[in-house]
């Protein structure tokens, strides 16, 4: 994935963090480039007390709308663990590289994102719930 100079700030819940680092750790024989994506932006997180996560930010079971600034496209998922994911139906597995890349942002926050094919896109978060 590429990366802005400045990637946007993070915020993960205290109780969420020995579970994203296990489903990481659990990416490193086949996807080991994942894996080391998430465990990167999992370091660079600023950690916040069980409960204490501001409604604004993307985390498991909330809803994230979010637009492609490069071709205009918005998209709206739901982040879910990787047994409840099903991409048809708007549920984006938190291991994924698009629910990496969405985990602790905040409403209003912009990245760079790589998809498969290699090309790269600027995607914004429109919103949160």
């Amino acid at each position: 994935m590429s990366q802005m100079p400045h990637p946007p700030p993070i915020l993960i819940d205290a109780d969420k963090l020995a579970f994203y680092e296990s489903l990481a750790e659990g990416l490193e024989t086949r996807f080991p480039d994942l894996a080391e994506r998430f465990l990167e932006e999992l370091s660079r997180a600023e950690i916040r007390p069980a409960g204490n996560l501001p409604a604004d930010v993307v985390d498991l079971g909330r809803q994230v709308t979010y637009v492609d600034e490069t071709t205009g496209r918005e998209q709206t998922v739901t982040l879910v663990r990787p047994e409840e994911a099903d991409i048809t139906s708007g549920r984006a597995a938190v291991n994924t590289p698009v629910g990496i890349a969405l985990l602790g942002l905040r409403k209003g926050a912009s990245f760079n994102w790589q998809a498969r094919d290699g090309r790269d896109h600027q995607l914004k978060i429109l919103s949160v719930s």
